[in-house]
Order: C-alpha cells, then sequence, then structure tokens
C-alpha cells in the first residue's frame, strides 16, 4: 500500500466538519461532534483507487467501479453514503441524489473550476443542499476522447465526441446502467468495510420501509444521460400503479433493495426530480424535445398518486451562447412542452426554470460555480 494521499479538501478538516455538523442539524440527524473531529479511517487500494473517509455519521469514498464483471472499462464515482450513528453500518437513505459530470476541464488555473470539477466535493454539496438523510452518487463518464465525456453504456448511439445522434428507449440503457453501476459500488464499499475493518460490520440499518425516491442530476454534457432517461420513462411498459408501489413497500428486507433500486423498473419509478444543470452541448440534442415521451409521462401521472417535478437550472454560458442559439431554443421547447403537459397532469407533473449570475458576463467559471449555487428547494 503505497502512501496515504488525504484530497485536498481534507486540508481544512475543521471548516468542513463544522459545515457537516450544521448540515445534519438542520436534517435533525443526530451527530456527535466531540467524538468526530478526525477521519476514524482512509484507506486507499491504488487497484480501485479508492479514497475512504469516514467522517461522523457518513461514508465518503471515491471508487473505479466496472459496470459489470467482465467491463473493460471503469466509472470513476464518488458518494456520500448515510450511516447508522449508533451502529455504525449503512444506513437506508431517503434519497438516493444521482449526479452526472460533463466534459473534463483541464489546466485554467481557476481555483473555483478545479474545486468544482472534485466528484467528491461535489457529493458533499449535494449532501449539505438536498439534507444528511439522503446519499449522494456522482458519476464520471467512463470513457473520455480527450476531454470529451463518453456515456456509450447508458446512450448508445453517441458518437465519438459523445453527442447523441438520437434517444431511443430500446433495452433501458441508462437505467439499467445506474442500477448496475450503483449495485458494484456498495458491493466494493462493504468489502473493503470487511476486509479492512473500518465498521463493526458491512450490515445495513433499516429507518425507510419504502423504496428511497431518485433524484436525477446532469451537468453540462451529463444533461444527455436525463434526456435518455425521460424517454426511457415515457416510452417504457413498466405501470406505474399503486399496486407496485404498495408491493415494493413489502418486500422482504434484503438490504440492497432499500438503499438502492435494485431494477430499471424500480428506478424509473422512484424518479421524483429531475434537474438539469446549465447542460449544453456543440450540437443538437442538449435539452430532450420529443413530445411523445413528455407526453407519456404526464399521462402515467394522472394515474398514480405521486409526481416528478423538472428544474432547469442555467448560466448566461449556456442560455445565452449566441454561437449555440440550439440550447435556449431547445429549453424554451421543453419548457413548453412540461408547462402544457403540467395543466393537463393536474399538477403531477411540475417544471420550473432557475436562472443564475443574470447580471454577468457569460465564462467558464459561472458553468461550475452553478453547482455551488444550486436552489434545489
Amino acid at each position: 500500500m503505497g502512501r496515504v494521499q488525504f484530497p485536498f479538501w481534507a486540508a481544512s478538516i475543521n471548516a468542513t466538519i463544522k459545515r457537516r455538523i450544521s448540515v445534519f442539524a438542520d436534517s435533525g440527524v443526530h451527530c456527535d461532534s466531540s467524538a468526530s473531529r478526525k477521519p476514524v479511517a482512509h484507506l486507499i487500494n491504488a487497484k480501485l483507487s479508492l479514497q475512504l473517509l469516514w467522517f461522523m455519521d457518513r461514508w465518503c469514498g471515491v471508487l473505479n467501479v466496472p459496470l459489470h464483471p467482465l467491463a473493460r472499462s471503469c466509472y470513476r464515482v464518488a458518494a456520500s453514503l448515510c450511516l447508522s450513528p449508533t451502529s455504525k453500518t449503512l444506513i437506508v437513505p431517503s434519497a438516493n441524489a444521482i449526479f452526472f459530470g460533463g466534459d473534463r476541464v483541464a489546466g485554467t488555473g481557476n481555483e473555483v473550476v478545479d474545486r468544482l470539477s472534485d466528484l467528491q466535493n461535489i457529493a458533499e454539496i449535494l449532501v449539505s443542499k438536498i439534507g444528511g438523510s439522503v446519499n449522494a452518487w456522482v458519476i464520471e463518464a467512463s470513457d473520455f476522447n480527450g476531454p470529451f465525456a463518453v456515456y456509450k453504456d447508458f446512450i448508445p448511439s453517441v458518437n465519438q465526441w459523445g453527442e447523441p445522434e438520437l434517444y431511443c428507449p430500446d433495452g433501458y440503457p441508462a437505467s439499467g446502467s445506474i442500477v448496475s453501476l450503483l449495485s458494484s459500488f456498495l458491493e466494493e464499499v462493504k468489502s473493503h468495510i470487511v476486509r479492512q475493518k473500518a465498521l463493526p460490520s458491512p450490515g445495513i440499518s433499516t429507518s425507510h420501509f419504502s423504496q428511497p425516491k431518485i433524484l436525477i442530476f446532469g451537468f453540462s454534457k451529463g444533461g444527455t444521460v436525463l434526456n435518455q432517461i425521460v424517454t426511457e420513462l415515457g416510452f417504457s411498459d413498466i405501470e406505474l400503479s399503486r399496486d407496485e408501489l404498495m408491493e415494493e413497500k413489502e418486500i422482504s428486507m434484503e438490504e440492497d433493495i432499500h438503499i438502492i433500486p435494485r431494477t430499471k423498473e424500480t428506478l424509473l419509478t422512484s424518479i421524483r426530480e429531475i434537474h438539469y444543470v446549465d447542460v449544453g452541448l456543440n450540437s443538437p440534442g442538449a435539452y430532450i424535445t420529443d413530445d411523445g415521451a413528455i407526453e407519456k409521462i404526464s399521462k402515467r401521472l394522472t394515474q398514480v398518486d405521486k409526481g416528478i417535478c423538472f428544474i432547469l437550472h442555467g448560466t448566461p454560458k449556456q442560455w445565452r451562447d449566441s454561437r449555440r442559439s440550439w440550447i435556449c431554443d431547445e429549453k424554451d421547447k421543453l419548457v413548453d412542452l412540461l408547462e402544457y403537459e403540467a395543466q393537463r397532469s393536474g399538477g403531477k407533473l411540475q417544471v420550473c426554470e432557475k436562472f443564475y449570475f443574470a447580471d454577468r458576463s457569460p465564462d467558464l467559471q459561472m458553468h461550475f460555480e452553478i453547482i455551488e449555487k444550486l436552489d434545489v428547494s
């Protein structure tokens, strides 16, 4: 095992601990600050690029995870997971917030861009904004063509630059890939917990007796994954019935079922919020504009006692780019579709636009800074 390398944000550990105490206090989760002023465990596995930090009542780490055992490449995934304050075992969250990143940006010399490009930082930001009872997952594409992210497992039609030619629901590639990836990650976490004895046991504590809701975030090119998920949700043959939702609650307490969705069907039926975060491409396709998909989602929602909210977050960097005017055109068309179907669904489908840094000229920093300024209320 090589020399232990703490992430750069661990240098200011006292500030991080204080912030987390505030977050947990706001969310109603008990924290023992006197017993949590330093990392209890920090482990590195060279093969898996594991960085594990155990602060307070959360497991925090970064893993390189294959989509399946025979996969030739891995996804780099950061997570901040709930732990029981008493048993120090993984605990069922109220929600899973899943964030998809975009292209890589290197060599800018901008501290803000560098800080908000760090996967673990993004996971911590999500927890601080949504609440201490959630699990946060931040996913980076498995393949890059230079700086360009290529989500080929999630969107089979992407070209060499990671730009989609079309969104097709056949085989549910995005929802299936999410389930496989989170399952692989969770198995690695439990495996390392056992081997390193960082926790007393790999068990699961249950505090929520229904499947955690899903909040999906797509940042920049990561928005293409959201478009694929929306397409799968709209054109799938899954029936979002009350009986199915009740059946999910009655499933036996097999641990992974309640921490993460065990099937793509469960994933799709658990989605409650879809956040587009300053998305954009160098070609059309940044926002989904298929009225058929939105109409079908709306129609299904009228038959159940749940809803889905679309939140579009943007900055002048994307929404006022005169050289890529299609980004704003697509955004406006999607909003129009959603607003129309919101009325037809009786409010089950909701849409909200949030514009940030409106008084600033477009620049790269605001494109990343929106992550820190996200209003998820």
